[in-house]
């Protein structure tokens, strides 16, 4: 078999609500911009969205509008895509790491508070792999401290917390449109924020600094090109139409995944979802079991790839990537908890339309892989015994 990581469900409705823009002419800042966004702010129930081209560009712009600056400190996880930090580097603030809860592998909100300092200027949690935060913890600690709560919820549309959508509760949110999300726009992203003046500032900046009453070449404020194009937000809006059936079948996919594993001693899926919060699932993650390494793990992803399975670590650690270890420092052992996690994850083919047989076909290859493994293990195990006087 050839099953790839992702791959993006592309209907004959999302082809021709492309084909309709590139006939019209409209290619940018046309009708399908706010149509867009009306439309992910509705099923947010915001007051406002406002597309970007990326979910970094929308992550930028919201650590702007909390007004990070030079030296300010951000606290966020080190358990993430590498943007989510990155984001507050923009604007020359520095991302402040706390670990991460070992089951859910969010955010831990019980570390956030020993890591507040007088620089702390915001929260940035992650809403991982599609599961809710604790946001009614992390909610307390930034009104007590006075700090912005900015939701890093680019892998999360459609997944709520006790009920209201994440990337609801903080001063702003941001979800991301990859080919390998839920929702594709090819790239982009888009803010949600019940706050008007940051609304306002954000379409400015997105747009070269340009207000929405300015003369096209008038510029009031330092801004960015990070438009959407009609045409990518046209293929949103036709997906946005299908998101409660594309997070239904992405569920059975998992569900699938949780029965064929059931077996295999040495894997550990994904954690129950707490019964306060809905999941939307993004990726699908497995950790092998403490007595593997991060060497055996790459083994078994070796393994896997060459049967044609697509996977991959997921993810490394940010703070012991080369640029942040060259700029503040880290070194392993900093973050135990994600460090001991990161180092035996794997992300497993995961996408709508995966069906059983391909589900049965990669656990078989997993099983086999780690049993491989731990063949070899008790055989080493066993040679340095018997060469013992």
């Amino acid at each position: 078999m050839n099953i790839p990581l992702s791959s993006p469900d592309i209907s004959g409705e999302d082809r021709a609500a492309v084909l309709e823009v590139l006939d019209s002419g409209d290619l940018s800042l046309g009708p399908k911009l706010p149509a867009f966004e009306q439309a992910i702010a509705q099923v947010a129930n915001s007051r406002h969205a406002i597309a970007v081209n990326s979910g970094t560009s929308g992550l930028h712009l919201c650590v702007r509008a909390a007004g990070i600056q030079d030296g300010d400190e951000v606290i966020t996880s080190p358990f993430s895509f590498v943007a989510s930090a990155n984001c507050v580097l923009f604007e020359r603030g520095r991302p402040v790491f706390v670990d991460i809860d070992p089951v859910t592998y969010n955010l831990d909100p019980r570390q956030i508070e020993q890591a507040i300092t007088p620089r702390t200027k915001a929260i940035l949690p992650v809403h991982l792999f599609g599961r809710p935060c604790e946001m009614d913890p992390i909610m307390h600690i930034a009104r007590q401290h006075g700090l912005a709560v900015i939701e890093d919820a680019c892998e999360a549309i459609g997944a709520e917390y006790h009920g209201l959508p994440v990337g609801t509760f903080g001063q702003t949110g941001v979800f991301a449109f990859y080919p390998n999300k839920q929702l594709t726009t090819g790239e982009g992203g888009i803010i949600i924020t019940d706050d008007d003046e940051t609304a306002r500032l954000c379409r400015v900046w997105r747009n070269q600094g340009r207000s929405e009453t300015d003369d096209w070449l008038e510029h009031d404020e330092l801004g960015y090109n990070y438009r959407l194009s009609d045409i990518n937000c046209a293929l949103g809006l036709s997906q946005i139409s299908r998101l409660r059936q594309i997070m239904k079948a992405r569920q059975r996919v998992a569900d699938l995944y949780e029965t064929a594993l059931e077996g295999i001693s040495e894997v550990i899926p994904p954690a129950p979802v707490a019964p306060h919060c809905r999941a939307s699932w993004f990726v699908y993650v497995i950790r092998l079991s403490g007595e593997f390494d991060r060497a055996q793990r790459d083994q078994v992803i070796a393994a896997l790839r060459r049967r044609g399975i697509g996977c991959r670590n997921y993810f490394p650690p940010i703070h012991l990537q080369p640029l942040y270890q060259r700029l503040f420092g880290y070194r392993p052992g900093d973050f135990p908890i994600t460090e001991r996690i990161s180092d035996r994850t794997i992300a497993l083919p995961f996408f709508n339309r995966l069906s059983e047989g391909e589900i049965d076909f990669v656990c078989a290859e997993l099983q086999k892989a780690v049993h491989s493994l731990g063949a070899e293990h008790h055989m080493r195990s066993w040679g340095r015994l018997q060469t013992v006087p």
